[in-house]
């Protein structure tokens, strides 16, 4: 991925009003995200424990923001797989919804999978230090297979929301 500017983040934003991405924080570290290892652009707002989002690469790219609802005790005693990378953390995996674009998310409309809790997916598939302490499925893929695999399934949660 190439790095972005915060105001091509800004700009990318689908899912939510011009005012709304203008406030939201976008990280400070751009300049130090291994931008070469990731397929996608995450982080958790500090300001908003609730919301996260995420940018995904393109011409323009696309920034999705995402409702993480506080998990219950109950979903966080168990093991959680990731929609995206097939990462599995123990305390489970948050289901991040997604309001649609448009009218459809302005009516309410809203898509949800379940995704890393710290939205490291890129770096899980890679085996990457500091990914965090997630478990990647163990498969018969390649690291460029589940790459690919990675991107397939976060074009199809993105193509939901905007679609």
């Amino acid at each position: 991925m190439r790095p972005l500017t915060e105001s091509e983040i800004r700009a990318a934003f689908v899912n939510c009003s011009k005012g709304e991405a203008a406030r939201l924080s976008v990280p400070r570290d751009l300049a130090t995200r291994p931008w070469d290892d990731l397929d996608f652009l995450g982080w958790r707002d500090p300001k908003a424990p609730e919301r996260a989002y995420l940018v995904v690469p393109g011409d323009p790219p696309i920034a999705l923001a995402l409702r993480y609802p506080v998990p219950s005790p109950a979903r966080t005693a168990r093991r959680g797989l990731c929609s995206l990378c097939l990462t599995t953390h123990d305390g489970g995996v948050p289901l991040m919804v997604a309001p649609k674009a448009g009218k459809a998310g302005r009516q309410g409309d809203s898509v949800g999978t379940y995704i890393c809790g710290d939205l490291a997916c890129s770096l899980y598939v890679r085996g990457r230090p500091g990914a965090g302490p997630g478990t990647p499925l163990r498969d018969s893929l390649d690291e460029e297979e589940k790459i690919a695999r990675l991107i397939g399934h976060l074009a199809g949660f993105v193509d939901k929301v905007i679609n």
